[in-house]
Order: structure tokens, then C-alpha cells, then sequence
């Protein structure tokens, strides 16, 4: 799929076409009831462009698509070798902020998920129409070539282009190229959830180059099993893998809308446990459509409770009654975090008064299932290498279950189940040769979807955390041009260094793991809760948001979700001492050891997610330690810094900031 825009033509054609025959093609091209303003707006645009373009050569695009999320710019033009950008604030005074920034992410959207405009200069223009007279534009380009912010006025927009075609001459520009070249858009989940929520529609904002692991597909073999179960008259359960950031949830919500809207019958339901996670995406869709459809907030987050639902008061239910769920199709996020019998009776009959509860969490959700007759399917979405928390189970769990009450059950897995990061524990090998299980390559995401940047990414990391500087290094060297990852032993500036690559409303923060408790002494208390709602949707002028970089998350809070661009601070509970990485929990006014092997996995695993949150590039502050405080001893930090750097991490110093 290639550039589309309501309207397209070249300069000279565009400069001699009616205005009423351009306003006729936009209308026809408007999929929703049209505003006076927006008539309005499209002929004071022509009385704009049509004599500031009249002496140039080029190609012109009026309401053409941003490749993330539907959005449109108001003109993007091809002229001299470069691509503007144009957003047009009819009748505003003043170039306010927000339009500012809105024509930043429109240009870095195209920028980053137009193949065509990967190698292009492109320059963001806002033309507020009743400002005052600006200076003319001085070119200033990033090292990925996109420009500062060209502000103007309706009467300056000509002297701007003659200002930039003065100052410096481009490579000629393949227009017709850039035009057929295609989209990889890659949004957050956050986007990915509005995206599907509005139109239940995949589509637009899945990566389809044929390089990646397509999530398209993997989401149509999920649908096939369920058609499968259903003709069949079967009970089917499905496990679908990914590496982290690769698209597991955003493929769940993706079955649960259409089979909500195809099969409304199957009444499928996308479950959560983590709270976080649940509580954000409800948040942000409940704004988004209150805004979109002038409804109140109270209204839109009843709607938006039923499209996406906490897993524990799923479980609650259900637990003291013997219904038949409405729901045939369920899909599970996260649910290697799934606890454990232990871990479930322990908290039933302790928070919820259920004495002879005796039952881990996916034994139960299965048998709740179980009470149909006919048919119905379970989607497990497993992340490898994801489990935190104490007592949770990973895959293990659900196949004791389905080995020891459920051997009707048809499952469908990925053939990555059996590795280590997804199998804690079990004869998986065994279980994987039985009649009844169906390995589908289909059903494992191997492309980092977050990080699209940096698609070894995930292995990189991988290797950090398993003690294995080598192939850190080495999979770092294949990221490192496109993904930066800095190490800093000063927290301030890692602070400078988020604000300074952060451009349009790329969003990024701090983040920590929370047994990182002697970084108080830096200001940052684990042990404060941030509320994850404003922290991640909340804008630069709140100080409760990420952005403000005073209040940190923990793994607990950012599991599941991203940024744009994260500040990891790294504490002595998980340190390296020169040969392998040491746990610590500090209890009290001392550093304990942790010996128990799950709570090291767990440990191990907080530093995986907090380090795998960042979409476009990540900075590590590593404390120096304090010798006069025998909590902070230097060595425990000075070794973790000095692994680091063994993997092929470079401090800041080495760094260059962006370019003209």
C-alpha cells in the first residue's frame, strides 16, 4: 500500500485546478458528515498554497495519512528534495504548543514508518495563518534528518521555501517511488488499542514487510482454531509466544474485537491480570472516545469496561457458582503469570473466604470453560521470561492442568514453548509428543514490534541478563546504529540525555525495579507508588507523569506497556560482581542474599521487562556507590557498570547530539 491522500497531483496541475473541484474531491474522499469549519478550513488552505507553489516544481498532497493510526496532515509536498509537512492552524494568533507538536509526530511518523521517507530530509511546517511575521527558516536537521519546526504565517509561507532551498541543495527525490512505498506501522499498544476499538480492524496498524513475524497472520490462525473448535464441537486452548514488545496483547485484543464484532454469539472477552496494563488502556480509550464522539467520560467507561476486563473478577465470578460462562472465546494475556496452587488457595481462602478452594489459577479458568457442552476456546497469550511475582506459574501450570483433569482438550502451541524462558518446570518436552497437541509456527511472534529500532533487541537483553557478555556484544553490534543504549554513572544526566532525543510527544521516563531500595539517597523511592494512569497517559504539564522524570515505575507498573525512550536506574540488588550476577533483597538496614532459586528468576526477569520497555533507545545509570555508606558499597555498582561496558555499552561521552 502505498502514499494515500484524499488528493494528489503536481504543482502546475494542482496551481491550475478549481478550487470547487479540489473542495469536490476532498468532500468525496471524507468518510465522516462534513463540518462547515472543515469547508471552511480547505478554502483558506487553497488561498494559502495556491501562491506560495506557484514558481516551484513538485508534488503536492492535500488530507494525506499519516501511517499510524488514521491520522491525516493537513498537505505534505515533495519539492527540491525534501518533504514538508504542513499542518495549518486556520485563524490562530500564535503557534501554541500542542500544533507545534503535532507537526513534529506527523513528520517522525513518516519518518519512521514510511519506507520511502526513511532517507529523506523532511521538515515539519506549522502555519498558524494570523501570527505576526517570522524570521525566515534556518534548516536545522537531525542525524535521521528530520528538521526543527518551520513556523510561519499565511503571507511568509513562500519566503520559508525560498529561505530552506537557499541555504543547501538536496538529491533529487523520487516521487513516484516514494508514493508506492509502503508503511510499517508500529504503534504503541496504547494507539494499537484506540486503533481497534474504533474499528475493530487490524489492518492499519500491523508491520506487514515480509521480514517480520506477521501479527496479521498469527491473529488468522488464532481465528482458524476457533472456527476449528467451533465446527468441530471441540474444546480447544491456544498458546501464542512472542519475545517481549512483539505484539502478543495487541494480537489478543485484536481476536477478542473482531470475534466481538463477526461472531457476536461467541460474546469473546480479553482478559488481563495486570492491573496496570487493564487500568491505562481503559483510561486511554475511554478519553479517546469521549473526545471522538462527544459523549461524557462516565458513559464512555462503562462501554470501554466490557472490551477490556480484569482476569481476577473473571476468576471471582465464577468461583462461587457453577454457570456456564457467556463467553465461548476468552483470551488470557500475560498468562504465564497465572498462579500457582499454592499461590491461588493461598489467596482465596485468605482475601475471598473460599476454605476449600484448592485449585492454580489456570486449572480453574479452564474448568470455568469447561462447563460448556459443546464448544469454546482459551487464548493464553505467554510472554518468555515475563514471571515477577511471586507464585506465578508460567506454562507449566496450565499443562499439569490440562494433563490431570482436561484430556479432551485439543492445544495448539508454539513450537518456542519448550524453551527454557517459557517452560518453568514440567515434562513439556513429553507433553509436546502427544496426540492432541498441534505445534503452529504460526503462533510464535518473533519480531520485537516495541523496539522497532532494534529488532535483535530482545536478544540482546536476553544475553545481559543470562551472563553472557560475548553474544551481548555481538548482538548488540547488529542494533547498535539504529537503537542506542548509553551507560552513565550521573542520574542528571541521564535526565538530559531522555529530554534531549525525546521530539514531538514522544513520551519517556524512569523506570526501576522495585527491590532497587538504596537509590533513595538519588531521590527515588521505590517503595512510592506512582498511579500508573497518569504516569503513562498524562501530558509534559503534569507532574505526576512520566515525563516530569521524578516519580519512577517499577516493574509491576510498566509490564506490558512502553515509552519512547527510558531511563533505566540500576540498584545493588541485582549487581554483577565480575563473574556472574549476585540477587540481594534489602531487609531492613542491610543487603540480604536471596537463595531461594525462584526468587532469583524473578529478580532476573524484573531487569528483562525494565529493560525491554523502550521503543527507541534506552540510557542506564549506574550509580557510583558511596564509600562512607556500607549500603552503597562502589564495588557493587562499579561491577555492574564494568559488565556493561564488556557488552559492548558505551558511556555518554561517546555520544553525538543531533546535527545540522
Amino acid at each position: 500500500m502505498g502514499v494515500i491522500a484524499y488528493y494528489s497531483s503536481s504543482i502546475q496541475d494542482f496551481s491550475r485546478d478549481d478550487d470547487d473541484r479540489i473542495i469536490g474531491v476532498l468532500t468525496a474522499n471524507h468518510q465522516h458528515a462534513l463540518e462547515g469549519s472543515q469547508r471552511f478550513a480547505w478554502t483558506e488552505q487553497l488561498k494559502i498554497l495556491k501562491p506560495a507553489l506557484a514558481s516551484f516544481e513538485g508534488r503536492i498532497f492535500l488530507e494525506c495519512y499519516v501511517p499510524r493510526m488514521g491520522k491525516r496532515a493537513d498537505a505534505v509536498i515533495l519539492m527540491h528534495g525534501l518533504v514538508f509537512i504542513l499542518e495549518f492552524k486556520v485563524g490562530a494568533r500564535e503557534h501554541d504548543r500542542g500544533s507545534i507538536l503535532q507537526a513534529i509526530d506527523y513528520a517522525l511518523d513518516f519518518k519512521n514508518f514510511h519506507e520511502g521517507s526513511h532517507l529523506v530530509p523532511i521538515v515539519p511546517v506549522l502555519i498558524s495563518t494570523n501570527s505576526s511575521a517570522p524570521t525566515l527558516a534556518r534548516l536545522v536537521l537531525a542525524k535521521d534528518l528530520v528538521a526543527d519546526p518551520v513556523v510561519t504565517n499565511a503571507a511568509s509561507l513562500q519566503s520559508q521555501f525560498r529561505a530552506i532551498f537557499a541555504s543547501r541543495d538536496f538529491p533529487p527525490l523520487d516521487e513516484q517511488r516514494w508514493m508506492d512505498s509502503g508503511y510499517r506501522p508500529t504503534p504503541t499498544i496504547v494507539e494499537a488499542a484506540q486503533a481497534l476499538y474504533r474499528t475493530h480492524n487490524v489492518a492499519d496498524i500491523a508491520r506487514s514487510d515480509a521480514g517480520a513475524k506477521n501479527l496479521r497472520e498469527t491473529s488468522a490462525r488464532v481465528s482458524e482454531i476457533i472456527d476449528e473448535a467451533k465446527s468441530s464441537r471441540t474444546k480447544a486452548i491456544c498458546f501464542v509466544t512472542g519475545v517481549p514488545g512483539s505484539g502478543k496483547t495487541l494480537a489478543g485484543l485484536n481476536v477478542a474485537t473482531r470475534r466481538s464484532d463477526e461472531h457476536k454469539d461467541e460474546h469473546a472477552v480479553f482478559l488481563s491480570g495486570n492491573g496496570p496494563l487493564v487500568a491505562v488502556l481503559r483510561e486511554a480509550l475511554a478519553r479517546d472516545r469521549a473526545a471522538r464522539e462527544k459523549v461524557s467520560k462516565a458513559n464512555a467507561e462503562r462501554e470501554v469496561r466490557s472490551f477490556v476486563q480484569n482476569i481476577h473478577h473473571f476468576r471471582d465470578h465464577y468461583v462461587a457458582n457453577q454457570e456456564v460462562p457467556a463467553e465461548k472465546v476468552v483470551v488470557f494475556d500475560e498468562a504465564q503469570r497465572a498462579w500457582t496452587r499454592e499461590q491461588a488457595s493461598a489467596f482465596m481462602q485468605r482475601k475471598r473466604g473460599q476454605l476449600n478452594f484448592d485449585m492454580s489459577e489456570p486449572e480453574f479458568l479452564i474448568s470455568v470453560m469447561d462447563r460448556h457442552e459443546d464448544w469454546c476456546t482459551i487464548v493464553c497469550l505467554i510472554g518468555g521470561g515475563q514471571e515477577i511475582n511471586t507464585g506465578e506459574a508460567g506454562f507449566s501450570e496450565w499443562v499439569a492442568a490440562l494433563e490431570t483433569r482436561f484430556p479432551d482438550w485439543v492445544v495448539h502451541v508454539s513450537p518456542r514453548i519448550s524453551l527454557p524462558d517459557y517452560s518453568a518446570g514440567g515434562d513439556i518436552p513429553r507433553f509436546l509428543q502427544s496426540s492432541r497437541v498441534r505445534q503452529d509456527a504460526q503462533l510464535h511472534l518473533a519480531v520485537s514490534m516495541r523496539s522497532f529500532r532494534a529488532e535483535a533487541l530482545s536478544d540482546f537483553i536476553g544475553h545481559v541478563v543470562d551472563n553472557v557478555p560475548s553474544a551481548a556484544r555481538t548482538a548488540y553490534e547488529q542494533i547498535r546504529s539504529t537503537y542506542p543504549i548509553f551507560l552513565t554513572r550521573d542520574l542528571a544526566v541521564a535526565r538530559d540525555w531522555l529530554r534531549q532525543k525525546a521530539r514531538g510527544s514522544e513520551r519517556f521516563g524512569l523506570v526501576a525495579s522495585s527491590g532497587a531500595q538504596r537509590l533513595r539517597p538519588l531521590g527515588i523511592h521505590m517503595k512510592a507508588p506512582i498511579e500508573p494512569v497518569n504516569w503513562f497517559l498524562n501530558d509534559a504539564s503534569d507532574v505526576r507523569s512520566a515525563f516530569y522524570l521524578e516519580e519512577v515505575a517499577s516493574e509491576f507498573d510498566v509490564q506490558g506497556l512502553e515509552l519512547d525512550w527510558v531511563g533505566v536506574c540500576w540498584d545493588a540488588n541485582f549487581h554483577h560482581n565480575g563473574h556472574e550476577w549476585v540477587s540481594k533483597s534489602f531487609k531492613g538496614s542491610k543487603w540480604q542474599s536471596v537463595n531461594d532459586a525462584t526468587r532469583r528468576l524473578y529478580l532476573k526477569n524484573a531487569h528483562r521487562v525494565i529493560l525491554t520497555r523502550a521503543r527507541q533507545g534506552l540510557v542506564l545509570c549506574i550509580p557510583r556507590g558511596d564509600g562512607n555508606d556500607w549500603t552503597r558499597p562502589p564495588a557493587y555498582y562499579d561491577g555492574t557498570y564494568h559488565f556493561l561496558q564488556l557488552c559492548g555499552l558505551q558511556t555518554l561521552d561517546s555520544d553525538r547530539s543531533p546535527v545540522e
